[in-house]
C-alpha cells in the first residue's frame, strides 16, 4: 500500500523534505510506519520527534492520520489503509 507523508513546520527540518510516499505492507500500522521513518531520517529525528523504542510522539509534536489526531484513533496501533495521509508536525506555540 501507499501512504502520503506531510512533513510540517520543524518535522520538515529533521527530514529535508516537505512530503514523500511510502511503500507499506497491506497490514501496516502507524507505529510501523513511524518506525520506518525513524530509521530513514535517524538518531536526530528519533531524539526529537518519533522514539521508536516508547512507540511514542515526543510531547511537542503530534500525528494526524487522515485530519485526525492519532491519539483519538488507536494511537501509534492505528492500521493504515492504501492512499491514507499522515502528517507530522510541531505543536504550536506562543504567547
Amino acid at each position: 500500500m501507499q501512504v502520503k507523508v506531510h512533513y510540517i513546520s520543524l518535522v520538515k527540518s529533521y527530514t529535508n523534505k516537505s512530503q514523500e510516499e511510502i511503500t507499506l505492507n497491506d497490514d501496516a500500522t502507524v507505529g510501523q510506519l513511524l518506525d520506518q521513518i525513524a530509521k530513514a531520517y535517524g538518531p536526530k529525528f528519533s531524539q526529537e520527534v518519533y522514539d521508536p523504542d516508547k512507540k511514542e510522539m515526543k510531547s511537542t509534536f503530534v500525528a494526524m492520520l487522515n485530519g485526525v489526531h492519532i491519539n483519538q484513533l488507536k494511537g501509534t496501533s492505528t492500521p493504515l489503509k492504501n492512499g491514507d495521509t499522515l502528517i507530522l508536525m510541531s505543536l504550536m506555540t506562543g504567547g
